[in-house]
Formats: C-alpha cells, structure tokens, sequence
C-alpha cells in the first residue's frame, strides 16, 4: 500500500492517455482496496478473498483483459503487468509502445527499470524516495548453467545495455505483452502465467515458452522506469557471496526459489538440451540440491514438493515441447 499513491501518480502523468486500468487485489489487509476505491472509483478492481499468489492473480487479470477485446485484433492488443513498487517514467507507456509497433515480431517489451530507495524514516507512510541510477533490470540473461539473472543489475547505468536490445524475457515487475503472444503460449488448462509457481520465476517460465514459440523479447531504453525492490544484488557475484546472498533471503523466498527452479528446468529442458548442457547443469544442481539437504532445512519441504507435483510438470513439459516451433539451436543459442 505505502507504493501505491506514487505508482498510480506516475500513471496519471502518462502522455499516452489510450488505456484502462485494472486492479487484482489479492486479499490485503492493509486498506489497500479502500484506498482505491476512494481515490478511483473508475478503476476495476478484482477482488479476492485471499491471497492466491502472484501467478493466479496476474492470469485473472490477463483473461479479464483479453475476453474484453474479443474480435478486436490482438495482435495490436498490449497489456503492462506493473508492480506496485515501480514508479513509471511520464513517457514510459508512449515509448514502449513506439517500439511494440515497430517490432511485431516481438511479444514481451521492458523499459530500464532503475532502482529507487526510501529514506530511513520510520514512519512506513510518510518515507520518501529517492530514485537512482543503478539499474534493476535491462531484461533477463541466462547462462550455461541455466541460472537467470536481471541484467545489468547493481551496476550504474552509464548506456551500456542501451544497443543490446533483444534478450532471452523481460521482467514480471513491469513488462508489456503482445496480447497475440500471450493467447500463443496459454497453457491447454487457460494459464498464462504458472499458477503452481505461486511466486518467483514465473516470469522466467513465460519468457522461456515465448522464446519456444519464436516470440522475441525487447529492452526499450527509451522508457524508464524506477522500481523499489526489497532485495537485489549485483548480476555477477562469486560462489561465497551468493551463499551469502542466498542466507538473506527469507526463507518463503528461498523455498519458492528452489522448488521453481527445478520446475523451470523440468518443464522447458529437452532431453537433447538436457544431454549438450549436462557438463554445466548437472554438477551445478546436484551443488544446489545438496546444499539444501545439508544446511538449509527450511527448504526441505521445497524437494518434497518439487516430487509431489513432478507427473503433473512431465504433462505441462509435454505440452510446451510438442508446442515449440522454433529450432532447438535458436533456444540454446542464449544458454552459451
């Protein structure tokens, strides 16, 4: 709730006026809905009684959306999942837009998501924030190991990720979908996004089956964005200090983490990508599996789930591989 006033400010100042927003409420508590509804009473707001996680949440509000232009052509329908915590740039709508049109092969667009701090007042309201230049996110990357980072993030911004324009998907804190994409890779079940992911690598998961089906992803440097994650580290860190990283995680997130992982990688490996990255992958899982067994018991429950829910991945798996329509080397071709 206490990002929301700057949020919803940041989309009134848009230069591009032509959209509607809408809201999914996932059972807060916090007077959130209240709030809304005092402040804009036009905007549709979803209701939910408790909080169904990230990906169901987001999945109502994109077959809300895309019911709502039947018979329009959607391949010029766009829909800007949006955060709570981001702070939208006056021409961030206008200039992902611009390159959405001009790029019809592409169905995921992110702006420069730049970090945002608060002071340390301690009154939750009233603190301030002050926008940075260290950038979030230019988009994700992905390396050999199957690991996925935010590009670029820690670093100060200085145009360096200004010219690399395509990347392997965008992130789920603020990103634009092609309407025409999403309908491409809904599951057989209606979901968009995983609604067994709950939270966290969701947006890896979509990226990944948009990359399947040959939709490409694009970095829009034009539009900016500042975005107030709880907690972010730099891109490339050695091996002590992601344990360390990994420590200060909750351990909500790190249970989320481990299991989606695996699931990520059951679901959109193929048995031809599993054999070629093996020298990486398999060393560097067996590492992250017997790390949790040993000294991190708060995530056991994540491998029991990740085998309790394993037939029903194999049948999603099934389906996006039987799916896929682009050839194997331009999906691994991220990976190297």
């Amino acid at each position: 709730m206490t990002n929301m006033p700057d949020l919803f400010e940041s989309i009134e100042n848009q230069t591009y006026k032509d959209f509607t927003v809408r809201v999914v409420d996932n059972g807060s508590s916090d007077g959130a809905e209240k709030w809304l509804r005092e402040k804009y009473p036009s905007i549709t707001i979803i209701r939910n009684t408790r909080n169904l996680g990230f990906d169901a949440a987001h999945n109502q509000a994109l077959r809300f959306a895309i019911d709502k232009w039947a018979g329009e052509d959607l391949s010029r329908c766009y829909i800007l999942v949006v955060n709570p915590d981001v702070i939208l740039k006056p021409d961030c709508f206008e200039k992902l837009l611009v390159e959405a049109e001009a790029h019809p092969e592409a169905g995921s667009f992110t702006p420069k998501l730049l970090k945002t701090f608060k002071d340390k007042g301690t009154d939750e309201v009233l603190r301030e924030h002050t926008n940075s230049d260290v950038i979030d996110s230019t988009g994700l990357r992905a390396n050999r190991f199957r690991w996925f980072y935010e590009r670029g993030a820690g670093e100060l911004d200085k145009g360096q990720f200004d010219a690399s324009r395509e990347v392997f998907g965008v992130s789920g804190a603020s990103a634009l979908y092609r309407a025409t994409a999403l309908q491409d890779i809904k599951m057989s079940n209606g979901e968009y996004f995983d609604n067994d992911f709950f939270a966290y690598k969701e947006d890896i998961d979509l990226a990944w089956r948009l990359q399947g089906k040959g939709w490409e992803a694009r970095f829009v440097p034009e539009a900016v964005a500042h975005h107030a994650r709880g907690m972010y580290g730099k891109e490339r860190v050695g091996f002590f200090e992601r344990l360390k990283n990994r420590r200060q995680k909750s351990k909500q997130r790190s249970f989320y983490s481990t299991r989606n992982h695996w699931w990520l990688l059951v679901k959109n490996m193929s048995l031809a990508e599993l054999i070629f990255s093996a020298p990486w992958v398999l060393p560097a899982e067996v590492a992250r599996f017997v790390y949790v067994c040993l000294f991190e018991p708060s995530s056991w429950l994540a491998i029991f789930d990740f085998f309790g829910k394993l037939p029903k991945m194999l049948r999603k798996r099934r389906e996006i591989l039987f799916g896929r329509s682009v050839p194997r080397k331009k999906i691994t071709a991220w990976f190297i």
